[in-house]
């Protein structure tokens, strides 16, 4: 094989599509039974705006650049998406330096459009909202994230990759000037690879673990945070997103709304040792009542209803710092054709175009 690229999630798909259209000769391989069942399908669908991350970040940079690109691509080929914008919302005077902080992070980062809001026009753009204060985001939209998959992929295959399904790999090894892979599943098999990309999400640490030879001191220790959704029944109140002011390992319980209009509220912040543990504890509830209540003081006993969940593969603990995004190419392990995406959590999704870009251009040079 010419390249390898590990994980069909939306970051590995993209990457895959912009390495065939490059003119490599590409191959996905997903553990799974399908494209994008872990991080990719487990989210809020949500395309950022490039507002939370320090400024100069890699993350703060493909997120500006990957919504612009993000939209334009999904404009080009008619993916459904919609950019509706959100308000993040002040529930008390003391929330203005966060808010101010967000702000300021945004225009440093080249988010012009984002803008101040007083309760009055809060009021205005979402009824059902209280706040003293908000800021309002008209970038920030929604994407049917399983249909730009679809897209990606379809786009990769036209170019000459290949996608193959249920196909882990359970060793590898530097071989010549390339890679020695051993894939397990119904068919297993050792192929000799001149470039690997690992994008396997959750698996990315462990998959680089597998390669016989590398540091282990080098292998990033990971951590899983549970994201939980509720659904609403009843009338679906918002036209907007809605998000609170951020919380230290995520954005808060906030409100986002599909392509079909419906409302879901989450991801809250659980902390898990099994990144399969997917299943949503109806008695979290009690604490989505609460945090929802403090900007939708309306909302209804009875009214949440546990849906799905996701995991967030987080390259730091609780209480520890949230690092930037990784692309880990052989200018920092030292490993001739390997490039390493580690920690590619949210805004992943937002980001993915221009993370594929980096990638194609780091393998270039």
């Amino acid at each position: 094989m010419d390249c390898l690229v590990v994980g069909a999630g939306v970051v590995g798909l993209a990457t895959a599509r912009a390495l065939a259209l490059a003119g490599r000769e590409v191959v996905i391989a997903e553990a799974a039974e399908g494209i994008g069942t872990q991080t990719s399908a487990r989210n809020s669908e949500v395309i950022h705006a490039g507002i939370y991350y320090p400024p100069g970040s890699l993350k703060a940079r493909v997120c500006v650049e990957g919504r612009k690109r993000l939209y334009d691509y999904l404009r080009e080929r008619g993916v459904p998406h919609r950019a509706c914008g959100k308000l993040i919302v002040g529930t008390h005077a003391g929330q203005r330096p966060a808010l101010e902080t967000i702000a300021a992070r945004a225009e440093a980062s080249g988010v012009g459009s984002l803008r101040w809001v007083d309760a009055a026009e809060a009021r205005e753009l979402e009824p059902e909202v209280t706040c003293e204060i908000a800021l309002f985001s008209p970038e920030t939209g929604v994407v049917d994230s399983h249909a730009l998959m679809l897209s990606l992929l379809g786009e990769c295959e036209a170019a000459g990759g290949s996608l193959a399904l249920n196909t882990p790999i359970t060793a590898w090894r530097r071989e010549g000037e390339g890679f020695s892979v051993d894939f397990g599943g119904a068919d297993p098999a050792t192929y000799t690879v001149k470039t690997v990309v690992n994008a396997a999400g959750h698996g990315a640490p462990r998959l680089l673990s597998r390669l016989e030879g590398f540091p282990a001191e080098e292998v990033p220790k990971q951590s899983f945070a549970k994201g939980n959704y509720f659904s609403l029944l009843g009338k679906q109140p918002f036209r907007h997103l809605v998000y609170p002011v951020p919380e230290q390992a995520g954005l808060g319980i906030h409100a986002t709304i599909d392509m079909a209009g419906r409302v879901k509220f989450g991801p809250d912040v659980q902390w898990v040792e099994d990144d399969q543990d997917l299943v949503v504890d109806p008695a979290r509830a009690e604490s989505f009542y609460a945090a929802i209540r403090t900007y939708w003081p309306g909302l209804p006993d009875g009214a949440l209803v546990a849906d799905y969940a996701g995991v967030r593969p987080k390259l730091h603990g609780p209480g520890e710092p949230m690092p930037d995004f990784r692309i880990d190419g052989p200018a920092i392990h030292g490993v001739p054709g390997l490039v390493n995406l580690l920690g590619i959590e949210s805004p992943g999704l937002t980001s993915s175009l221009a993370i594929a870009d980096l990638v194609v251009e780091g393998l270039a040079s």
